[in-house]
């Protein structure tokens, strides 16, 4: 399975298994840290590359928290109609 229909399935949301954004984060990590660079050039794009990483996971999960608060409040607003 490719890299590319991994993501379109957890964009669509049609993984077989449950994976998150932060399985996806941690596969690039991983590819990030196996990468030899030969240049000088190559080892500023994979600190680059590993700062990136570190910001998206940082932004995930500042989503995540975000998602669960409001779904929260939509249960507390759905508990609160039912009455």
């Amino acid at each position: 399975m490719s890299l590319d229909s991994e993501w379109k399935n957890f964009l669509l949301n049609e993984s077989l298994d449950e994976k998150s954004i932060f399985t996806y984060i941690q596969g690039l990590q991983e590819i990030i840290n196996n990468l030899k660079p030969r240049t000088l050039a190559d080892e500023r794009r994979i600190v680059l590359a590993k700062q990136h990483v570190r910001e998206v996971r940082r932004f995930a999960r500042k989503i995540l928290n975000e998602n669960m608060s409001l779904q929260e409040k939509l249960n507390l607003l759905e508990e609160n109609k039912e009455d």
